[in-house]
């Protein structure tokens, strides 16, 4: 996240060269990939709730009546 944090700050100064720009902006989409991945992955573990007995089930958020 850092390193793609600082790519992006390096293309919005915009004194990098063009063909640096290009090459940032190709490393950017891939870390940019790279972290929606993950995101994806932890949303779905964080979706389904273990039980002690090692079944799963969807969690569901219950709100309250007010």
């Amino acid at each position: 996240m850092v390193q793609l944090e600082e790519i992006v700050e390096k293309l919005e100064q915009g004194d990098v060269p063009l063909e640096e720009s290009i090459d940032l902006y190709q490393q950017g989409m891939k870390l940019s990939k790279l972290c929606h991945t993950k995101l994806k992955n932890v949303e779905k573990k964080m979706d389904t709730i273990m039980h002690e007995d090692g079944k799963e089930e969807p969690y569901v958020i219950q709100e309250e009546d007010h």
